[in-house]
């Protein structure tokens, strides 16, 4: 390969002592003072953004650990967008396939982060709630019920929305999650059960089916003895969704 021109050497010993002071020498002829100044604005502005994208699990490491795992994202990992609003989805790919685990980590830290991190992402994501294209008021029994595409189901190992410097779970715990954006524009936490769960998967998974045949397939999956009684439960959590702008109708 063709030597690289000199300015891009420059530019490459430049980001590198930037993001690793102690291992990268500073480009020659550029005064210390001056690129303690760099240093520090870039490496503030992300573990700035780090701090308020990841508030809970910052509250579970010193100072010193929060630092180091910041400062580690900072220098290894190479983000592939320009948006300051990327750095919290770069950081969880960060934790997913570079950080090598530390004494310190919480054994939910992955999940943690990716619980912090889906606020932001629903609350900046593009699509919006259809004008039309749907019937509000259809049956959700006989017809197709709609689920919103701002309305994202979650499943994890640790209750993550619980955890807090005052309750480190010890013990996994199955939970069941939805995040969702209303009309306008709030973003919501619903804490769900196994069966509405289920049925928000389904939704998604089978977007061909009748309210009433997803409600058939739970209570069949139940084994319960009372099909009836699943299906009646089912509406009101159908009717629920719907007012909190979850479920948008039918098809």
């Amino acid at each position: 390969m063709p030597e690289r021109p000199e300015f891009q050497k420059q530019q490459l010993a430049f980001a590198a002592h930037i993001r690793n002071p102690e291992k990268n020498p500073a480009p020659e002829a550029i005064e210390d003072r001056r690129m303690g100044i760099y240093r520090e604005l870039f490496f503030n502005n992300v573990a700035g953004f780090l701090s308020n994208g990841f508030p809970i699990l910052k509250k579970l490491y010193t100072e010193e650990q929060w630092e180091k795992l910041a400062r580690d994202f900072f220098e290894r990992h190479h983000c592939h967008t320009p948006l300051f609003l990327g750095i919290s989805r770069e950081f969880l790919d960060y934790l997913q396939n570079e950080h090598e685990p530390q004494p310190e980590d919480p054994p939910f830290l992955l999940e943690l982060a990716h619980y912090e991190w889906v606020e932001l992402a629903l609350s900046i994501d593009e699509n919006e709630i259809p004008e039309n294209g749907f019937d509000s008021s259809g049956n959700l029994l006989e017809g197709r019920p709609l689920l919103s595409p701002l309305a994202w189901p979650l499943s994890y190992s640790w209750p993550v929305h619980r955890i807090s410097p005052e309750f480190r779970p010890e013990t996994e715990e199955a939970t069941h999650l939805l995040v969702y954006r209303n009309s306008e524009d709030e973003v919501g936490f619903i804490e769900l059960n196994p069966v509405t769960a289920r049925l928000l998967g389904l939704l998604g998974e089978q977007p061909e089916a009748t309210g009433r045949q997803l409600l058939e397939q739970i209570a069949g999956e139940l084994n319960h003895p009372e099909p009836e009684v699943v299906i009646q439960g089912g509406v009101e959590i159908l009717q629920e969704l719907r007012d909190q702008d979850i479920i948008l109708g039918t098809h």
